[in-house]
C-alpha cells in the first residue's frame, strides 16, 4: 500500500490496525499518522518481526 493511500484513508485504517496489531499502542498509532515507514517500524519493534513481514 502506498504512502498516498494510507495518509487518505489513515481514520479508516486506524480501527483496523489496532484490531489486527494490538500491540502497538493508541499513541503509536497517533504518532503514525499515515506514515508507512513509521507504522512498519513500530510493527517490528512490537512484534519482534522482520521488515518483510511487517
Amino acid at each position: 500500500m502506498n504512502n498516498d493511500i494510507i495518509k487518505g484513508k489513515w481514520s479508516q485504517l486506524h480501527g483496523q490496525l489496532k484490531t489486527q496489531w494490538s500491540k502497538l499502542t493508541d499513541d503509536d498509532l497517533g504518532q503514525m499518522d499515515g506514515h508507512r515507514e513509521y507504522l512498519v517500524g513500530k510493527v517490528q519493534e512490537r512484534y519482534g518481526i522482520a521488515k518483510d513481514a511487517a
